[in-house]
């Protein structure tokens, strides 16, 4: 039985499930007797996905995922498009999806990666750099499939009062007031204030509606003795800081 089992690279398995396989091939096992590092990422993706769909075995399904996705591009699909992922069409014509069991169970998995790495930058209050606003904001606003504007709020000391969002949808003058930015930051009694948000297409090349909203911003700021510390863009795993950038 376990010659028959197809490594990566070789033709499909057409006849086995994952029960067929010898407890050393099966990624559940495997990770019992030999640890996580063992496994590939579709072997660790197949545990969250428990079974196959429809003549293709967990491990199948996750490959066929991560060829149509990295994990990164992944982690940051909502339950809506993980469910209607699909791979084919069954030999009665019906399209083959992900579902919503496994789809919920992988959306779990990467929420709860996102809350880890949330509470891990919540423990900092202190704002010294642009990467510590990049690490506080990281879990809130680079997994959306939309733009989000926020304020950070601090005190005199640079400690972190609340962040705040402020519009959602494209950056543009008429979402991202004077009025309203600095009417939050009055209310909170704020010292300074630092923007933020998210550039969903993982370019985090300021536009030129960035850049004048920011400078606009800047200005008031000075005028109210608010001043804006930094306009940081997250996107995905990069960022740009208008301040480290000498744009503010």
């Amino acid at each position: 039985m376990k010659n028959n089992i197809v490594r990566d690279g070789e033709e499909t398995r057409q006849h086995l499930t994952i029960k067929d396989w010898s407890k050393e091939e099966r990624p559940r096992e495997r990770f019992l007797l030999f640890g996580e590092d063992t496994l590939s990422d579709a072997e660790l993706i197949a545990i969250l996905l428990r079974t196959g769909v429809r003549g293709i075995t967990a491990v199948e399904l996750a490959k066929l995922l991560l060829n149509k996705f990295d994990l990164q591009s992944l982690a940051k699909l909502d339950l809506p498009s993980l469910k209607k992922i699909e791979f084919g069409e069954s030999a009665t014509g019906t399209k083959i999806t992900l579902g919503p069991a496994r789809a919920i169970t992988l959306a779990t998995a990467f929420s709860l990666a996102r809350r880890m790495r949330f509470e891990k930058s919540d423990e900092k209050k202190k704002i010294l750099t642009s990467e510590d606003v990049y690490s506080f904001f990281y879990s809130r606003l680079s997994h959306l499939p939309h733009e989000e504007f926020h304020l950070l709020l601090l005190d005199s000391a640079n400690q972190r009062i609340m962040q705040k969002r402020v519009s959602q949808g494209i950056l543009n003058a008429s979402l991202v007031h004077p009025r309203e930015v600095f009417r939050i930051a009055i209310t909170e009694n704020a010292a300074s204030i630092i923007l933020v948000h998210n550039h969903p297409s993982g370019n985090p090349e300021p536009s030129s509606e960035d850049i004048s909203i920011t400078r606009k911003l800047v200005e008031v700021g000075k005028i109210m003795d608010i001043p804006i510390h930094d306009h940081i863009i997250i996107a995905g795993e990069k960022y740009t800081s208008f301040a480290d950038r000498r744009l503010l």
